[in-house]
């Protein structure tokens, strides 16, 4: 084997996608579970869509399930998700099911990947691109290790009609459009508004009502839209995060339109 065809052979196919992923219908940042899940569901439906995900591995807080037991909680409806990537689960007891959460986060990232969707990770969001009509228009991107290493490299961007903020408890599109770029979110107050203390009851009820627009061209998914509207977090119960991925897919969709 030859090194040099083995290194060509990545980097060429690494810079077809990643050309390929400049210009497209909706870019997500984050590749926890609700990004991941609507991806998938955007790229299902003929939808080009692409995930950003600054950290090495994807699924967010998934993997390490509740405290590093690799396991997660979900009600029915989040187990409808589940069996539409055929992720097994198990009924702990009536309206509670358990996955195991590597297995989860396994089986959304492979469909998410046939079904269409491009997954790039160690890419960070820098930065959102807003035009005159003042909307989000676009991703400014650089790789995660440069800002790891607080290195001075100007980044790169992508076009896209719609942003989808999956970044979880940090909100970092939304933190963005606040503090850099001076805006106003949908919200109370038109800053970020911050999670409120663990009550997974009311986090996953009010989880769904959060996923929406919250500046032109920008929707929350998942963790961020409670962090952005003011909701408590959840813990290790997942059905809600699932359940505002798919949420986030229709609002794209219906804005692409």
């Amino acid at each position: 084997m030859d090194e040099v065809v083995i290194s060509r052979a990545i980097v060429e196919s690494y810079m077809k996608d990643f050309i390929g992923a400049m210009d497209v219908d909706v870019a997500i940042a984050g590749a926890g579970p609700a990004g991941l899940v609507a991806a998938y569901y955007l790229a299902k439906d003929g939808i080009k869509a692409v995930v950003f995900e600054r950290q090495l591995r994807v699924g967010g807080g998934m993997p390490g399930g509740g405290m590093m037991f690799n396991r997660i909680v979900l009600q029915e409806e989040g187990k409808r998700i589940l069996d539409e990537f055929d992720v097994s689960t198990s009924e702990y007891e009536e309206g509670y099911y358990v996955a195991d959460s590597l297995e989860a986060v396994s089986g959304i990232c492979w469909k998410a990947i046939r079904a269409g969707a491009r997954i790039f990770n160690l890419i960070s969001v820098e930065d959102v691109m807003i035009r005159e009509d003042d909307r989000i228009t676009g991703l400014v991107l650089n790789w995660s290790a440069v800002s790891w290493s607080k290195l001075h490299v100007d980044p790169l961007t992508v076009r896209c009609k719609v942003v989808v903020d999956a970044t979880g408890h940090d909100a970092e599109v939304c933190g963005i459009v606040v503090r850099r770029m001076g805006r106003r979110l949908r919200t109370r107050t038109g800053d970020v508004l911050g999670e409120k203390s663990m009550w997974a009851e009311r986090g996953e009820s009010e989880i769904l009502e959060n996923t929406r627009e919250v500046f032109p061209g920008l929707v929350v998914a998942g963790m961020t839209a409670n962090a952005v509207l003011g909701s408590p977090r959840m813990g290790p119960i997942f059905g809600g995060m699932l359940l505002s991925g798919e949420r986030a897919a229709q609002i794209a969709k219906a804005l692409l339109k």
